[in-house]
């Protein structure tokens, strides 16, 4: 906006700065008034700049316009002119037009609404930002005839590619049901479709729909809890916060109560003797198991949200434990309210306001941190009230002094609410703990004396409740505190005096000096507050009953003066007050109980906190926060008495069986249900005729291809020793390993590609002692195929399997180099999978033999290989290595702590590993596309190993081949926040191209790109899970740039950074 130039010209007229910042025309030469002249016309600038023909001045005017909205002023005259350029060809000046419009297309919405096909076709804009933002002023148009296209475009962006639009069509959702109610149906469905979304960005945004539609559907959430549960801590913050707030009331219709049978112990439940304390473990681990596990997971996947930056997470979390988790859990979340405490004045006052109100039930958690509590001078008076309301809340017998100590010092301040608050607080620690009582009260007396009108009206009030609560002759201090009737002028502290006197009218002290303050009263009747008057009628009756002989003229009088008073109710106190204490001959039979009426011992007052009565609210909520129920509320539900069926938030994830059928191209072909089990064992022919007989599956093509491939396969190897047909389903052995070589020889796509599948063996104490060196040499070398099969219309992959049985047999899941096997449907027939570029031979130790306890040492390293069990699942080659005295027995994997999301396939268990045996196992491992930390045991001889496994991205991605056009296509779609890129400063790497490209090959498993540009290298791949592409483009030259897109944003950003540190090294 701003420009270098002090003077410009534009339209023949000079262009010069204003003092506010924004340009403005000159007058014409001579003209008085000069930059003021009053013919100018406001944004007429603007307005010239956005009927120009160049795309920098329409530019230049919007940013100006932008940045006039952002700083409060009104821009709705500049609409005509700017909705013109909604169908401008930049993309800069689109995405600017949009912005505007969504601020001012319900203001002027008739001028929107003949934009409206502009929008529908920007709906269908390859960049995803202008999709949003056509959507987005879509909803803004609040005009029921525009409906059906508002629910059109919302159903259409729900299923684009882009997360961003899907979550601009889930804000979009609210404003069309405010808009038109009735189609809450349809919204219903796009939300639950929202809700089984798989990125992160959409999930918040549709909970958010789901939370202002449909909030009574917790239907829709049963078979989403878990995902929910597991993706919170990768959410955008404010869509954690929606999500915690959903799932509380959803936990609390789908749990029950944990604390219903009270699993807190007191001291002195403890028991004293060591074996009593065994059982109560035992009673405690029994009360934990009836948490429902689900219960659980909400509970420990919410722990890690106590660290977060955003205090509005931390007190969504914390209010979840307060409500949902077993009271002996919810001490966990004090630190992280306590850290709150150094936040912004408003977030304090919502933390202690919080804190205030679990401090009533839950004192233990907040008192190790008392000095936190403590008033500071710099606080203001609302935190001041909040911090002395939880001191008081937490006050016991063995903290009270250190407390009352703190309060002496409140006192003198200068805060005049602090000091009437601390004054209150004293007499609460005084009600509460009777071995303060008399302490208390005694520097509430001293404080009668106190300069302060403000200080010693406060104790009056104070006093007189204590007074109550605690029954006693207390005529010495109501006598000295009726002598500070003429001095005080704080009404609720005269009224409070006057009480006093009245309700000790007849000890023997206060009876002689109580007529006298009922003159002293009776003469400043008329000038006093309404409270007082109402105090000085009662103390009046009481006189005369008690003491009529000096009083009842004195009370005669002072009812006639109350007769005529403005307010009606002390009239009517008067007429009521008259009546009993002078009675007629027709009411005489009441007046015989007005003294006992009048005089009769009083309910003392119960004094607690002000937040006691705030459990109803949902702690953090502003109706808690205001004690009063607002707009929009919605009540925690209860506990339920029987937990509802759990089931229903089971999800069926169905586990892949690997047949050779499943490995072609595009077929997925299930086996017939009659179909015998086979091994690769299986040596007469006759065998297989018999399974091809039963599955009936297979024609005669298929027959005389196997038969070629077959043949070609023995004339290529000697050591086969069976063939099995390719149509037919393969049970592969957990007992081998399988490795399946891809053909290097391009081949068309109908043709079928030939794969040969060698299962290695080898003997107890070595690799593969039994087999020759050419094997051990060439185990990775790609096995050509010497016959073609004729072509068909679907790729097809051929395997013949290679079986040698003179050596012992491995213990290790099957698993196969990544080639360009089709393991899965590709979406896109013009991207194919590729051939692993770089693949590490040597391993990692991940526990030593020390660590380990038993002498086993465990090596580690990513095969970057297809899993045969399951294609999304990672690969990783252990190597166990028995360096011990012993020989261990019974090897395998147990205890699997698997986040959601996440399986493993681990390998079959091993009888034994003699000692100094060497044995290579397969694990597989589907991380969902994630980098979380999986950790199971290794068991040997019955003694757990701890063992931990966390990939790099790299790992997470098979790389696949394309066109260069195709690379260039797919990327242009991964534009905004799917694209991740630095400019690399380190140029002396980037003079040798392959260096670069081993760099990258080894950093990530991707493939690369031939490329028409010799400064560029591109690179593609695709991660395991989720099939979403990963780009990466390198530009060499004068300024060197590293870019990577995915449309899953943390992979891609995750990635960059391990890039950049590899070309750093």
């Amino acid at each position: 906006m701003a420009s270098g130039n002090l003077g410009l010209t534009y339209g023949g007229q000079e262009k010069t700065p204003s003092l506010s910042g924004e340009t403005e025309f000159a007058a014409e030469a001579g003209a008085p008034g000069g930059l003021f002249h009053a013919d100018y016309k406001r944004h007429d600038d603007l307005k010239q700049m956005l009927d120009s023909s160049k795309d920098s001045l329409k530019l230049e005017a919007m940013k100006r316009i932008i940045g006039m909205i952002a700083k409060g002023r009104d821009a709705s005259d500049l609409f005509p002119a700017v909705v013109k350029n909604v169908v401008s060809k930049n993309i800069e000046v689109k995405k600017l037009v949009y912005v505007y419009l969504v601020r001012y297309a319900e203001e002027q919405q008739d001028l929107a609404l003949l934009s409206i096909s502009t929008f529908q076709r920007a709906l269908k804009d390859p960049n995803q930002l202008i999709r949003a933002s056509a959507l987005r002023v879509l909803s803004s148009i609040r005009v029921p005839v525009i409906v059906p296209i508002m629910m059109l475009a919302i159903r259409d962006s729900v299923s684009d590619m882009s997360p961003y639009v899907r979550k601009t069509a889930a804000h979009a959702i609210p404003k069309l049901y405010d808009l038109d109610p009735e189609q809450k149906d349809e919204l219903v469905m796009v939300i639950e479709r929202l809700l089984s979304d798989q990125t992160t960005l959409v999930v918040g945004s549709a909970v958010m729909a789901f939370e202002q539609v449909c909030p009574e559907r917790t239907d829709l959430i049963h078979k989403n809890f878990r995902k929910l549960c597991a993706v919170l801590v990768d959410i955008e913050e404010w869509g954690q916060v929606i999500i915690i707030g959903m799932l509380t009331r959803y936990a609390r219709t789908q749990f029950t109560d944990p604390n219903i049978n009270g699993t807190n112990h007191s001291e002195k439940d403890k028991p004293f003797y060591e074996e009593s304390e065994e059982d109560d473990e035992k009673g405690k681990q029994t009360e934990s198991l009836v948490l429902d596990p689900d219960h659980r997971l909400l509970l420990r996947n919410t722990k890690p949200l106590l660290q977060s930056r955003n205090s509005s997470v931390v007190m969504g979390v914390a209010q979840l434990y307060h409500h949902l988790a077993p009271r002996e859990d919810v001490a966990i979340v004090t630190r992280a309210l306590i850290r709150l405490l150094r936040s912004h004045r408003e977030v304090q006052t919502v933390v202690l306001n919080s804190i205030a109100s679990m401090s009533v039930n839950r004192k233990d958690m907040f008192e190790p941190f008392l000095k936190n509590f403590f008033v500071r001078s710099t606080d203001a008076t609302q935190i001041k009230l909040l911090k002395l309301e939880i001191l008081t809340n937490l006050a016991n017998e063995s903290n009270i002094t250190f407390i009352l100590r703190e309060f002496q010092t409140y006192i003198s301040s200068q805060d005049r609410d602090l000091v009437a608050a601390t004054i209150q607080a004293i007499g609460r620690c005084a009600a509460g703990i009777k071995e303060v009582t008399d302490t208390c009260l005694s520097g509430l007396i001293a404080l009668l004396s106190n300069s302060d009108e403000l200080v010693v009206a406060e104790s009056v009030v104070v006093i007189k409740k204590l007074l109550q609560t605690h029954q006693g002759s207390h005529g010495d201090i109501v006598g000295q505190m009726a002598r500070l009737v003429n001095r005080i002028t704080v009404p609720q502290a005269r009224a409070a005096i006057l009480w006093l006197v009245g309700e000790h009218c007849e000890k023997k002290r206060v009876s002689k000096m109580a007529p006298d303050v009922l003159r002293f009263m009776a003469r400043t009747f008329a000038n006093e507050q309404d409270v007082v008057k109402l105090q000085i009628l009662n103390l009046a009756a009481k006189l005369c009953l008690s003491n009529p002989k000096q009083t009842k003229v004195l009370c005669q009088y002072v009812f006639s003066l109350a007769k005529y008073d403005q307010n009606y109710d002390i009239r009517d106190r008067t007429r009521f007050l008259r009546h009993l204490v002078f009675p007629s001959t027709e009411q005489a039979l009441l007046a015989k109980y007005a003294k006992k009426i009048f005089l009769a011992s009083k309910p003392a007052p119960v004094i607690e906190s002000v937040f006691k009565d705030r459990d109803e609210f949902q702690l953090g909520s502003l109706s808690h926060y205001l004690n009063s129920r607002v707009v929009g509320y919605m009540d925690l539900p209860n506990f339920p008495a029987v937990a509802p069926d759990s089931n229903v938030r089971n999800v069926e994830s169905p586990r892949p069986v690997i047949p050779v059928t499943s490995l072609r191209g595009n077929s997925a072909s299930a086996p017939s249900k009659g179909k015998k089990k086979e091994t690769f064992y299986s040596e007469s022919s006759s065998e297989d005729d018999d399974v091809k007989n039963e599955s009936g599956s297979s024609d005669s093509k298929s027959d005389s291809s196997s038969e070629m491939d077959s043949d070609s396969a023995e004339s290529d190897s000697d050591e086969s020793s069976s063939e099995e047909d390719p149509d037919d389903s393969v049970d592969i052995s957990q007992q081998n390993i399988v490795r399946l070589s891809p053909s290097l020889s391009p081949s068309p796509p109908a043709q079928r590609l030939s794969r040969t599948l060698v299962i290695e063996s080898s003997s107890e104490s070595e690799y593969s002692s039994n087999s020759s060196d050419s094997d051990s040499n060439d185990s990775d070398k790609v096995v050509k195929s010497s016959r073609m099969p004729p072509p068909k219309s679907n790729l097809d992959l051929l395997l013949d399997l290679d079986v040698s049985d003179s050596a012992p047999v491995m213990a290790s899941v099957s698993r196969i180099p990544l080639g360009t096997l089709a393991s899965t449907p590709i979406t896109d027939s013009s991207v194919q999978p590729a051939s692993a570029a770089y693949i590490s031979t040597r391993p990692t130790e991940l526990v030593s033999s020390i660590s380990s306890g038993c002498g086993l040492q465990i090596l580690y390293r990513y095969t970057r290989s297809i899993n045969l069990y399951s294609p999304s699942m990672v690969t990783i080659e252990l190597t166990l290595v028995n360096t011990g005295n012993e020989e261990l027995t019974e090897v395998k994997i147990t205890n699997k702590n698997m986040p959601v999301g996440i399986s493993m396939h681990e390998f079959t268990t091993l009888a034994s590993l003699p000692v100094g045996a060497t044995r290579l196992v397969t694990v597989g491992i589907d991380f969902g596309d994630s980098t979380q930390n999986v950790s199971c045991d290794l068991v040997a001889s019955g003694r757990p190993i701890k063992i931990n496994f966390r990939p790099s991205v790299g790992e997470l991605i098979r790389p696949v081949t394309c066109t260069e056009g195709v690379f260039i296509n797919e990327q242009g779609k991964l534009k905004g926040m799917n694209e991740h890129s630095f400019s690399i400063t380190n140029t002396l790497e980037l003079e040798d191209m392959k260096n670069i490209s081993t760099k990258i090959f080894r950093t990530t498993n991707m493939a690369s790109i031939n490329s028409s540009d010799p400064n560029t290298l591109r690179f593609a791949g695709q991660t395991l899970s989720s099939k979403s592409l990963v780009l990466v483009t390198i530009l060499v030259g004068a300024n060197p740039k590293l870019t990577v897109s995915c449309e899953k944003m943390i992979i891609g950003s995750m990635l960059l950074a391990e890039l950049k540190e590899a070309l750093k090294n």
